[in-house]
């Protein structure tokens, strides 16, 4: 790359919520960025796109789309001295959120411009990186339903509500789940694992923990609902902020966890919003690395993560 060329890549994911409801919303972006950055669309894997743009020199890469985008990018720039910074694209933008990121692309834009560069920790899960959270069970077949009501209809938050619903109202058995946390091990039954690495989010839905977060510690919760009814309460008490820790769900805050399931080898895993499929134990731990990211100026950054 040229000494006096583009120090910031954009790598933008056509096919995020925005992108698609606004379709000039990374153009905008880049006539606020300027001759700084280069545009580079990708429909790939994010990291290898990350990677890619890490090798050619950039001082800053901004992941223009959802957290599952944002998440890619992170997991190849973690451990570098290149800087990551989000122009909120996805349904959630969940981690965006919780730097405070502008949710109009100009006003993203410009914020990233004027922010400067903040060290956090970061969690894994199989040595992939994630920065909102992990989740087996129930999660991943909500995931699953909300893409194919988004293929069908477009992608909209409330679209996002009626595909939790039709999951959970085909709602069949619990997982038998051995957990090693730390260096306690136990068994249980529950519908759903959910793993928290972002205080913000735990806020947004009235869930405690973030002290933990700020601690370098995960917030893991199981359900303890059984039925497609205790199920629906249990949604209607997260949109009302109204969970009773200890009675609709377990609360721990260790710094590792494990995860077998009896019967299965392999596993589908909600991370950061996008679905995979893993190969059993799980095993979630804080990254060897930090990862920079652009903070908005004047946004006060609580602890280690967003």
């Amino acid at each position: 790359m040229p000494d006096r060329g583009p120090d910031i890549c954009v790598l933008s994911n056509p096919r995020s919520g925005t992108a698609l409801r606004n379709p000039g919303a990374v153009e905008r972006a880049m006539r606020v960025f300027g001759p700084r950055a280069e545009l580079r669309a990708f429909s790939g894997d994010p990291a290898d796109e990350a990677t890619r743009a890490l090798k050619d020199g950039f001082r800053i890469i901004v992941a223009a789309g959802g957290d599952g985008t944002v998440a890619g990018v992170a997991h190849a720039l973690a451990g570098s001295d290149t800087a990551l910074a989000v122009l909120p694209m996805g349904t959630f933008n969940y981690f965006a959120r919780g730097l405070g990121m502008p949710e109009d692309a100009e006003g993203a834009a410009k914020a990233i411009l004027e922010g400067s560069a903040h060290d956090i920790a970061v969690g894994t899960l199989n040595g992939r990186v994630f920065l909102n959270n992990v989740s087996i069970g129930l999660y991943p077949a909500i995931l699953e339903e909300r893409e194919a009501t988004y293929a069908r209809y477009g992608r909209h938050r409330i679209l996002a509500h009626i595909a939790s619903l039709r999951t959970i109202l085909r709602f069949q058995r619990p997982y038998r789940m051995d957990i090693l946390q730390d260096e306690t091990r136990h068994r249980i039954r529950t519908p759903m694992l959910f793993v928290a690495r972002s205080a913000y989010q735990l806020d947004q839905f009235g869930l405690e923990g973030g002290e933990a977060i700020s601690d370098d510690r995960f917030v893991l919760f199981l359900a303890h609902q059984q039925t497609r009814l205790g199920f629906l309460r249990l949604a209607w008490k997260l949109i009302r902020r109204k969970v009773d820790h200890g009675r609709d769900v377990l609360v721990s805050t260790p710094r590792r966890i494990a995860v077998t399931v009896r019967g299965r080898r392999r596993i589908s895993v909600a991370l950061d919003g996008e679905k995979l499929k893993m190969r059993l134990p799980l095993r979630v731990k804080l990254a060897d690395h930090q990862l920079q990211v652009i903070v908005p100026p004047a946004h006060p950054v609580a602890g280690k993560s967003a």
